[in-house]
């Protein structure tokens, strides 16, 4: 059996259909997860088919975004991006530099849209994880840097005080970008909250925690068990 099969999908924003590739479940071998919910994969990339391009306008999206577009967002896609795209599809085997090329073809498409917060966040935090296996540190931080302002905007804009996911994963981007104080300060958030009951993420906020107030940063990532997977959303570990 392939590891690959494909599916229908409708174009939002040109009503082209067209067929975008999956992962089989059972090819979807996470061997590792990052602190930040990144999936380490054995053999083939989940991550990479989680977003469906349009072959022939270039509208890209995943399984949360948009499903209908107004008339004002087509034409706003279409100034900005969509009359310069030259028609290709990505409905094969994707290369890392195709699934990066994937993901930020979704970015503009649901920056053009106005599409949500969270799914703009989510893409963000993507890019920044395929860079991180590219090994490409520089890029990484860059994107994770962009997927913090983006998470900060979700959580004042939501007004959702007791979002504990949320909370430790803006705690942990602050970590991982240097910022001690600020990464302290979300993780005590989400540990002295009384309202919140979400013990695997009490836990995760303690430990990162403890090792900021430690100084003990390089620690290894914690492995597949360490965060439980999200249970929504995206196939990979992102809020979206």
């Amino acid at each position: 059996m392939e590891p690959l099969y494909q599916t229908a999908a409708l174009c939002p924003c040109c009503g082209n259909g067209f067929e975008t590739p999956r992962v089989r479940p059972s090819f979807k071998r996470a061997v590792a997860v990052d602190t930040d919910f990144c999936s380490h994969f054995k053999g083939i990339h989940a991550d990479y088919y989680v977003v469906r391009v349009c072959p022939q306008c270039g509208f890209s999206t995943t399984e949360n975004s948009l499903s209908s577009l107004t008339d004002a967002q087509k034409e706003n896609y279409y100034s900005l991006y969509g009359r310069m795209w030259q028609p290709r599809s990505y409905s094969g085997a994707r290369t890392s530099r195709q699934a990066l090329d994937c993901y930020k073809l979704a970015l503009l498409s649901a920056v053009a849209a106005q599409d949500k917060d969270r799914l703009i966040a989510g893409l963000l935090h993507h890019i920044a994880w395929l860079y991180r296996d590219e090994g490409d540190s520089g890029q990484e931080m860059r994107f994770l840097r962009h997927a913090l302002e983006s998470y900060r905007r979700v959580y004042e804009t939501e007004k959702v005080d007791n979002d504990a996911k949320l909370m430790y994963l803006i705690g942990e981007l602050h970590r991982r970008l240097g910022e001690r104080k600020e990464a302290v300060w979300w993780f005590s958030r989400v540990v002295n909250d009384n309202r919140i009951v979400d013990a695997a993420m009490i836990k995760a906020s303690r430990s990162q925690w403890q090792l900021v107030r430690e100084g003990n940063e390089d620690a290894p990532e914690w492995m597949m068990g360490g965060i439980p997977q999200a249970s929504g959303g995206y196939e990979a570990q992102a809020i979206g």
